[in-house]
């Protein structure tokens, strides 16, 4: 196993760093886009019911709702407001596309060069490679795309799932918000 790290070379430090952010940002907008952190159940009843609003004092939705109330309710402000707050969630899933995207092509650098330092090694006299030489030497070569295409697919595994993530909420902050607007003009 630790010939496949090796055999990616130095490109194994950019493949590293892609793997610990990819990890990080997962973690991280996992933890931030849990239910309780945007949509607590008890806020969410409130709105719908029609009820004072208590609980999630922290949340996306608890901050919309403030901004609401400050603003008087005015529709266009509110909604500007929920646009920002649902950016801020999609932050760092722009950065697991980049991923996803390099971490092959890095990979394949690898490998390109790996595989160019292993004909580079052909004899000049028999015009062939040292047979035992040449399997090592690709299979290491091959290693660096190995380890790129790992990288990726959990980061467009994750970057898939959290943007629909966000989508999801999105679309429930927005009939939320038309709720509350709603109430806030039929009330003079």
């Amino acid at each position: 196993m630790l010939d496949v790290f090796k055999g990616a070379g130095a490109l194994i430090y950019p493949l590293a760093l892609c793997s610990i952010t990819a990890v990080f940002i997962i973690c991280e907008r996992l933890w931030a886009l849990r239910k309780g952190a945007v949509l607590p159940d008890d806020l969410v009843d409130a709105v719908v019911h029609g009820r004072p609003y208590s609980g999630g004092q922290h949340s996306v939705l608890a901050r919309i709702l403030q901004f609401a109330t400050e603003q008087n309710h005015d529709a266009d402000a509110v909604k500007s407001f929920a646009r920002l707050e649902i950016n801020r969630m999609e932050r760092g899933v722009p950065y697991l596309e980049v991923i996803y995207a390099a971490a092959p092509l890095i990979g394949l650098t690898g490998t390109v060069t790996g595989l160019l330092q292993v004909f580079s090694q052909i004899s000049p006299d028999t015009g062939l490679p040292d047979p035992v030489a040449f399997t090592k030497g690709v299979a290491l070569a091959l290693s660096a795309t190995v380890i790129g295409l790992s990288i990726a697919i959990p980061s467009l595994v994750g970057a898939g799932f959290l943007q629909r993530r966000v989508e999801n909420y999105a679309v429930r902050i927005d009939l939320l918000l038309e709720r509350v607007l709603s109430r806030a003009a039929k009330t003079p």
